[in-house]
């Protein structure tokens, strides 16, 4: 029964888009080894492309021979494959099979480049390889097209026809009538196989009920050990073993597996989390590339509701490649709002102009300043806008709201008076509503930052000078970042770079025509004089 199923962890190459790819070559040679260790059928090693330089640290592989370094020496009963994604690498370049490397390659192509990609697919049979026919978004084919395909490939006669289901949204029905198109189409002598991501929590079930399926069919389930894949990862490589050993009589050591994850994956993970997420439900419900709901919900300015109304804003020919201009330009679309603000903005100027402005973000640093910045505050000709929240603490003239989500977490208070810009379109309690596209920041990493937008409201009203409490600068540990932990937003590491990068560059720019300082700590220090 177990010979006719076999796993292919994807962990180094699917994994990857967690950490770029870089594990280092001692972890890569020790997930490798233990791998075989556990006894998997196959082990996909990375990508094989010539978009890269060498790099023994990275599981992007620009040669056959990089990839050959990181194998085990002593022959063991796995075999080992890389993918190549179809316009990602030259033909041309890969050597003959020699039987001192990898044994397989796994050709990732959307429908698109079909033609093309098994073009590439013949080309690599033609050279001795096993071929792993991997057709990206299965569920963009129409059964006549896949069938198509099918018959296609068996001309090619790979190794293994794929269903792949790359954005996680196919439930147990979709699964079944892919399944026996490929059943009634395929050349029997052809493998299955199964790749899945896990947006919607249902890898682990699709592959049990394939699995379980009364079918001769021979089959290659796909996953990663702790799910480890972009976004909400993949099939577990630990669970799904442990399942066919109970089941299917199989005898996989899950050992090896286990301590994968607690010598390199659990480091990688606080770091680089990956699972199962709100937006990456979101991304399922609308049929699109996943980075699109993760880069909305990477903003921190809408709600969920708001998150499903872009993606439904997504034109079909743009949901399976993720374009981040292109979403963009819908996210200011739906955030503008556009409204008639000059009469707000004059009572506003009457209400500022020549003033002292303290603006209070919600950083820790406010803290230990709450007494100096109430000093502050009843200096003549001052007056105290916060951010995005109303401070516990401290007593401030105005609140400026740039965020929806922001606002609903806002208690508001009879006598406050609010700031509130045209996108907070639900802000029926709002003391002057500005527009929101006017105050974007024109650098790309910040620019809807609230605490950013303020100060472009505060130069526009010609105020005297700008004094900023609670601009700490983001910290990799989340919580350090918010002085109360309602506030609190996970980010990755790269994200908090880009953010700080960005912030100060801002900062500094508007320094050089505004009177700007500092009166808590921050990360910020050593802008340009106005």
């Amino acid at each position: 029964m177990m010979n006719r199923i076999k796993v292919l962890d994807c962990t180094l190459r699917d994994g990857g888009y967690v950490n770029n790819w870089e594990f280092g070559k001692n972890n890569i040679i020790n997930i490798i080894n233990k791998l075989s260790d556990s006894g998997l059928e196959i082990v996909e090693c990375g990508f094989l492309t010539n978009r890269v330089k060498e790099d023994k640290d990275s599981t992007q592989f620009s040669t056959i021979g990089i990839i050959s370094d990181v194998l085990p020496k002593q022959k063991t009963n796995t075999e080992y494959v890389c993918m190549i994604n179809y316009g990602e690498y030259n033909i041309e370049d890969l050597p003959d099979y020699d039987g001192k490397s990898i044994t397989g390659i796994r050709v990732a192509f959307h429908k698109k480049d079909l033609n093309g990609a098994l073009e590439l697919c013949n080309g690599i049979v033609k050279k001795g390889y096993k071929l792993f026919i991997q057709p990206m978004v299965s569920v963009a084919y129409s059964d006549v097209e896949f069938i198509e395909l099918i018959k296609r490939s068996n001309e090619i006669f790979p190794y293994a026809f794929y269903i792949v289901d790359s954005f996680g949204v196919m439930k147990r029905s979709d699964l079944m009538r892919f399944f026996y198109l490929v059943d009634n189409n395929l050349n029997r002598d052809i493998y299955v196989g199964y790749h899945s991501h896990n947006n919607i929590q249902l890898s682990y079930s699709n592959a049990q009920d394939l699995v379980d399926l009364k079918t001769k069919r021979k089959l290659i389930i796909d996953s990663s050990v702790f799910g480890m894949g972009r976004g909400a990862g993949n099939l577990n490589t630990e669970l799904f073993v442990e399942y066919l050993n109970d089941v299917n009589g199989a005898d996989y050591k899950t050992k090896p597996l286990l301590q994968i994850i607690d010598e390199v994956l659990n480091n990688i993970y606080i770091s680089n989390y990956w699972g199962y997420s709100l937006p990456h439900y979101i991304s399922a419900k609308h049929n699109c590339h996943p980075n699109y709901a993760t880069h909305l919900s990477a903003k921190d300015t809408l709600t969920a509701e708001d998150i499903s109304n872009i993606l439904m804003m997504l034109d079909e020919s743009q949901k399976v490649n993720f374009d981040a201009e292109y979403v963009e330009k819908l996210y200011l679309k739906y955030q503008s709002h556009k409204i008639d603000d000059l009469d707000n903005i004059n009572k506003l100027k009457d209400i500022f102009r020549g003033k002292n402005v303290i603006a209070i973000a919600p950083g820790m640093s406010i803290n230990n300043s709450v007494k100096a910045i109430e000093e502050l505050s009843k200096q003549p000709n001052t007056l105290t806008v916060s951010v995005n929240f109303n401070p516990q603490k401290i007593k401030v003239d105005y609140v400026f709201i740039s965020n929806l989500r922001r606002y609903d977490q806002l208690e508001i208070e009879n006598d406050m008076n609010l700031v509130v810009t045209s996108n907070v379109t639900e802000a029926s309690d709002a003391t002057f509503r500005v527009n929101y596209i006017d105050l974007l920041i024109e650098n790309s990493a910040v620019s809807d930052n609230a605490g950013l937008m303020l100060i472009k409201l505060l130069s526009r009203l010609e105020v005297r000078s700008i004094m900023l409490a609670g601009y700490d600068g983001y910290s990799y540990d989340a919580y350090k970042n918010y002085v109360e932990k309602d506030l609190t937003l996970i980010k990755k590491k790269t994200i908090v770079d880009t953010l700080n990068e960005g912030m100060k560059k801002s900062l500094n720019d508007f320094a050089k025509y505004n009177d700007i300082q500092f009166i808590t700590s921050t990360r910020y220090l050593n802008l340009e004089e106005s």
